[in-house]
């Protein structure tokens, strides 16, 4: 059974342009992504899916300079660029990763696979409901039902590559994965400048390698001061992004 990981990367951002490619320590926020999926130990391979637009150029000269391979196709229907990633990469399972959240935890990732497989659902997130912090979910699903949805997503499912499956769990096996404590406050996406701010803190201290949930929220519940640093940030509806 293959197992492939799709990262989701552009330079376009509404609120904090260029994030993936800003350096964090010696990586760029989106090795530091890569590094993170490939670390987990289930993946076979690990493609960055970006798009055609100029500005993505640097997108896939980072993925030159470390190592994976760079899809390049439509700019707001990611689902269709994702089925692009699967037209040229044998798969069965797909674990989707966005390019914004660079702390991710190959731990987790490794434990989300696991109850997948033991499981044999069609779809499993961790983000039914929420106890993770935000940026450290992971969304697992079998490459037939990607390619399934394709006919039936429209709108802002096609943004969100899998949203349909969740929304429509009638017409699927889905499974969400509910971990504990509740962390579900802490903030540890990338998506405006205080978000930056508490994530350089986080890498300042802890260095390039991937970190344990467990291991940094215990260092963050010690400093509530870096946690009210994007406390206030509220995450985009569903429909907007």
């Amino acid at each position: 059974m293959t197992t492939l990981g799709i990262i989701q990367a552009r330079m376009g951002s509404s609120r904090l342009p260029g994030k993936v490619l800003r350096r964090l320590g010696n990586r760029s926020v989106l090795e530091r992504v890569v590094r993170a999926a490939q670390q987990s130990g289930v993946l076979d391979k690990v493609v960055v899916a970006t798009t055609t637009e100029a500005d993505d150029d640097d997108v896939a000269t980072e993925c030159a300079a470390i190592g994976v391979p760079c899809f390049r196709g439509s700019v707001d229907d990611v689902l269709d660029r994702f089925l692009g990633v699967l037209d040229e990469h044998e798969s069965d399972i797909v674990l989707r990763f966005t390019a914004d959240s660079p702390l991710l935890d190959p731990e987790l990732i490794a434990l989300t696979h696991r109850v997948f497989l033991a499981a044999g659902v069609d779809y499993l997130t961790t983000s039914i409901t929420k106890t993770l912090p935000r940026g450290l979910d992971v969304e697992i699903v079998r490459t037939p039902v990607l390619r399934e949805i394709d006919a039936k997503a429209t709108e802002h499912h096609r943004t969100h590559v899998t949203s349909y499956i969740y929304t429509h769990s009638e017409e699927f096996d889905v499974l969400g994965l509910t971990l504990q404590p509740d962390l579900s406050h802490l903030r540890l996406t990338l998506d405006t400048e205080d978000d930056w701010k508490l994530i350089e803190a986080i890498v300042t201290h802890f260095g390039d390698e991937p970190i344990s949930v467990r291991k940094l929220t215990d260092w963050l519940a010690g400093r509530p001061e870096l946690i009210e640093l994007n406390a206030h940030v509220l995450q985009k509806a569903l429909v907007q992004a």
